[in-house]
């Protein structure tokens, strides 16, 4: 069928109805392709999900595979570890049964065995150990007396060594204590001027000065006497003026001696300050300075005891060089361990407490304070810069030379030692020797064995530095010897 054009009431030609049919004809043909390409779509979304369903069932089958076969695998793991346990449980009743075996045969040995030796097990289990631990304690006790004399040996010859190598190194002057100063007067008429109409002036200087002023008849020459040696250092230089001047009168002499008061001072301060720098310390208090120069006119056993005290702060910064210690602290402590004794007329106490007292009070550290305190034993030593200090006091004290003590008070102290060791039950004969720093005791054997030869050793060490005092160190020997006599004829 065609379709033709048609002419309207006006003679114009309308194509609508061609072009609608054409529109339809479109419209029809678009929509059989769409239905088309959704049944194409469907059948697809269709085979892709057979596809999924077959490989969820072909998954499902696998695992479900998969699962058996563990099952299985475990089955026969369990049927296995029950086999494994049955065989533990057989052998565990064996052993069991072998134990109980070996018991009851033990058991039979053992009572076999105490009858044999007529000892129980507990009785011989006993002596075994003891028989083990008397054994052990003997080697022990000769290991440790071994190991003892080795470290004693050897403890001795370093000491031997270091003392001597700072001995040797420290040259120093010999001093002489004196409680008494002589001064030389350009002729005798100076005397009667000293004494002074009636006695006045004498008694003057007496009492201004606080020191004795004995006139006698040694010709050109007065004595003055004191126990402080600083005031009589000031009478001194107060009457060495007196004398060059001439004016001899109380007004004179009280003048004279707050010159002379603050001559010795600043005298003072200088000693202390070139002994501070001549042993290397500083950081000291003023006033530590001062009591420490005025020490440089006290004497201890004929020993200056500023110069004893540079000496030990030399000999004690020596051996811990040596050591390996640091030696500044040391020779603080050394140079400061006898600084009580310029106070000792002036407080209770030993030197040792009165000095460490007054370096705590101007603010010198623990280690230099407890140094001070423990150089006599009055208190336990426990740093190595006490143990040094100690030790070089005894090596100033103690050298040959250094100090010296009257004839009388030699002769008390020997025979003191002597009386000591007597004391003790069992000594025989008793021998001062090397000028009383060294006691020989003799026992006699058949009193004494060798321990006791050692308790006595100790105990007369230990009552000679309660009872004496003394420089360095004084060793005590126990001889205890064994002799055998026989006469053949």
């Amino acid at each position: 069928m065609g379709i033709s054009a048609g002419t309207g009431p006006g003679g114009s030609l309308v194509p609508v109805a061609g072009s609608a049919v054409l529109l339809l004809l479109v419209v029809v043909a678009a929509a059989g392709l769409a239905i088309r390409r959704l049944r194409a779509a469907r059948r697809g979304a269709l085979a892709e999900a057979e596809q999924a369903r077959r490989w969820a069932e072909e998954q499902s089958a696998r695992q479900r595979t998969e699962l058996a076969r563990r099952e299985e695998d475990m089955a026969e793991e369990l049927r296995r570890l029950r086999r494994r346990e049955d065989e533990l449980a057989e052998r565990s009743a064996e052993l069991e049964q072998s134990r109980g075996e070996a018991e009851a045969l033990v058991a039979r040995r053992a009572a076999a065995l105490e009858r044999a030796a007529g000892l129980s097990a507990e009785q011989a289990r006993a002596e075994l150990l003891r028989e083990a631990e008397d054994s052990a304690r003997r080697e022990a006790a000769v290991t440790v007396r071994e190991i003892e004399r080795e470290a004693r040996e050897e403890g001795e010859r370093r000491a031997r060594d270091i003392v001597a190598g700072a001995v040797q190194r420290l040259a120093t002057e010999q001093t002489a204590e004196s409680a008494v100063t002589v001064l030389r007067l350009p002729n005798e008429d100076m005397k009667g001027r000293i004494i002074g109409r009636e006695g006045r002036n004498i008694r003057a200087f007496e009492a201004v000065t606080g020191v004795n002023l004995i006139v006698d008849d040694t010709p050109e020459s007065v004595q003055l006497s004191c126990f402080d040696p600083v005031r009589r250092e000031t009478a001194r230089l107060t009457l060495e003026q007196l004398v060059e001047d001439g004016r001899i009168h109380p007004t004179r002499i009280e003048s004279l001696y707050e010159r002379s008061r603050e001559e010795v001072g600043q005298s003072c301060v200088r000693a202390g300050e070139d002994a501070l720098l001549e042993a290397r310390v500083d950081g000291v208090h003023p006033e530590l300075v001062r009591t420490l120069g005025s020490l440089r006119y006290r004497a201890s056993y004929g020993q200056n005891v500023l110069g004893h005290l540079l000496e030990s702060a030399h000999l004690a910064g020596m051996m811990a060089a040596e050591l390996g210690v640091d030696p500044e602290p040391v020779r603080r402590a050394a140079l400061l361990h006898d600084i009580g004794k310029a106070l000792t007329h002036e407080s209770e106490g030993s030197h040792a407490a009165v000095g460490a007292e007054l370096a705590r009070r101007y603010g010198e550290s623990a280690e230099v304070v407890h140094a001070i305190a423990a150089h006599h034993n009055e208190v336990d030593p426990r740093t190595v810069t006490a143990v040094l200090t100690q030790a070089a006091d005894g090596c100033s004290g103690g050298r040959p030379g250094a100090r010296k003590e009257s004839l009388e008070l030699y002769v008390r102290r020997l025979a003191r030692l002597e009386e000591i060791a007597r004391s003790h039950e069992g000594v025989a004969e008793v021998f001062a020797m090397q000028a009383g720093r060294e006691v020989r005791v003799m026992v006699r054997p058949d009193a004494v064995d060798d321990l006791g030869a050692e308790l006595i050793a100790r105990e007369v060490a230990r009552q000679v530095s309660t009872e004496l005092t003394y420089p360095g160190q004084i060793r005590v020997t126990v001889v205890r010897e064994s002799r055998a006599t026989a006469v053949a004829g």
